[in-house]
């Protein structure tokens, strides 16, 4: 009876997510085997013929995967640094690290416009100092999209981190040295393997915001197109809806395939996790 009062508790979340989530996203995919009534693969034909198309979507894979490596590699030292401190720097810290958190991404994104302009701060930096001697053209550029990314998302993979950190007993690392590893080995042999539930969650995190991040490619991508300025140019500016389904579908499969092969690599790395 219990069991099934437990149920009855997640019924209106189910019902809400079936709604508002599940039903729309499989209209979505349905409408686009049809065009005028009769079933049809050929807007994902034309899609995967088109090298204007496969441009975007190349453009998008290596922003979001070269995003997610940068947030690993300058988010874990990070969350390792947080994970080893007192229970009070530790909040410290932790605040100080979602901070970032609390602004809009549009601000953000007007800061680093500001930043990365010919006539920016770091141009008027760098030429002042003479190490250029023209401005660089860092904005409206994948370069740039990756910057505001990583400022966007980087506090996730560090929180995500810190609390997987946490729970690794110290005591690993002194068994690992008493058998004779020195600090590097045991942290590379010990705490990367014990850390790579957070490493894959976080980098899921990352890759899928990366992916289907608007506001921030549009702002500092200029006329550099990634998949969710493509699907928004398509579907309010040029009005159609059909190539807009198409390549939110194939957003939603290659977030899937991407999340299926991080998994694989996570059962690898860590079988018994």
């Amino acid at each position: 009876m219990k069991k099934k009062f437990l149920f009855l508790l997640l019924l209106p979340g189910l019902l809400f997510l079936t709604i508002f989530m599940v039903v729309p996203i499989l209209l979505t995919i349905g409408s686009t085997f049809f065009d005028k009534g009769t079933f049809t693969l050929g807007g994902y034909l034309n899609f995967f013929k088109d090298p204007y198309f496969l441009k975007i979507v190349w453009t998008t894979l290596r922003v979001s995967l070269v995003t997610t490596l940068c947030c690993i590699l300058l988010g874990f030292p990070v969350a390792y640094f947080i994970s080893k401190q007192s229970p009070r720097q530790k909040a410290i810290f932790l605040a100080l690290a979602i901070f970032p958190l609390l602004t809009s991404s549009v601000v953000r994104s007007f800061s680093w416009m500001i930043i990365l302009g010919k006539k920016g701060l770091l141009n008027n930096a760098l030429m002042a100092i003479g190490i250029i001697q023209e401005p660089l053209d860092i904005l409206y550029t994948p370069a740039a999209m990756m910057i505001g990314l990583l400022h966007l998302f980087l506090p996730l993979i560090i929180i995500t981190l810190v609390g997987v950190l946490e729970n690794i007993d110290p005591d690993l690392i002194k068994a690992a040295e008493s058998l004779g590893a020195n600090r590097f080995t045991a942290f590379v042999k010990v705490i990367v393997p014990l850390s790579v539930p957070g490493l894959i969650i976080g980098s899921i995190l990352v890759f899928v915001g990366s992916l289907t991040a608007y506001t921030t490619p549009a702002l500092l991508g200029g006329k550099q197109r990634v998949i969710s300025t493509f699907l928004y140019q398509n579907a309010i500016t040029l009005n159609d809806w059909y190539l807009a389904s198409v390549i939110a579908v194939i957003m939603i499969v290659i977030t899937f395939v991407v999340i299926a092969l991080m998994n694989k690599l996570a059962t690898k790395l860590n079988p018994k996790g």
